[in-house]
Formats: structure tokens, sequence, C-alpha cells
């Protein structure tokens, strides 16, 4: 698990991420060598300037939207919690599902929802679809 106090957190709310994969947990791993018991921002900046350094260097490389990486990371954990895709991936829609189905949608959502920061669950919906 990843966990991000909510002092640099953005709404400033503690967040748990499990990590699930080992290249997830490799380069969680450099960077640890990379900065030690530091921070990957600098010192001499605070949250918000080093996002916009963080944005700048996106834009340069030619990427856009960030917030996309967001709605990829649920639509993954959805699957990898359910065992199909989330309907905005291509999977079935909620009313397509059985109840046995729907109760694992329902716990995936609740899931990913909490480790998204939010506390409802129809936030989810934005990111998976209905």
């Amino acid at each position: 698990m990843l966990a991000i106090q909510g002092s640099w957190a953005r709404g400033g709310r503690d967040r748990t991420i499990p990590i699930t994969t080992p290249e997830q947990r490799a380069v969680l791993d450099e960077a640890r060598q990379l900065v030690g018991s530091g921070s990957l921002i600098p010192a001499n900046k605070t949250y918000i300037q080093q996002r916009q350094v963080y944005d700048g260097q996106c834009k340069r490389a030619g990427l856009s939207s960030m917030h996309g990486l967001r709605h990829r990371y649920a639509q993954i954990r959805y699957e990898t919690l359910t065992g199909w895709k989330a309907p905005k991936a291509g999977g079935p829609q909620t009313a397509q599902l059985d109840l046995a189905q729907r109760q694992s949608d329902r716990l995936a959502r609740q899931q990913i929802s909490r480790e998204l920061g939010h506390e409802r669950i129809a936030v989810t919906a934005v990111y998976l679809g209905s």
C-alpha cells in the first residue's frame, strides 16, 4: 500500500493506494532510492509550484488532460476487482449485470471511490460509466 498524507494530497485528504503489480513496486523503490527519506517535491517549492512544473513538462512532452490517468487507473482497478471491463471501457452496463455481478460492481465502486479520495460511490460513474 502507498499512503499519501492529507497535507500532500489534493483536498487535504489521506489516501491509501494499493500496490498491485511488480512494476509499481519497482517504480516506487526507484523513487525511494532517488529521494531517500525526503520528498519528490524540492524543499524550495510548494506542492502547487511543483505541480506547475509537472504540468509544464507534460505539455512539452505533448501530453494533456492528465486527469485521464485517474480514469485509466479506475478502469484498470475495476477490471481487477470485478473480472470484467468497466462500462466506459467497453464492459457491460450495470443494468446488464446479474445480482451477484451487481454486488461485485457495488463493492468495486466503493473501493475505487475511497482510493480516488472520494466519499460518494456516485462519483465513480464519471470514471467507470454506469
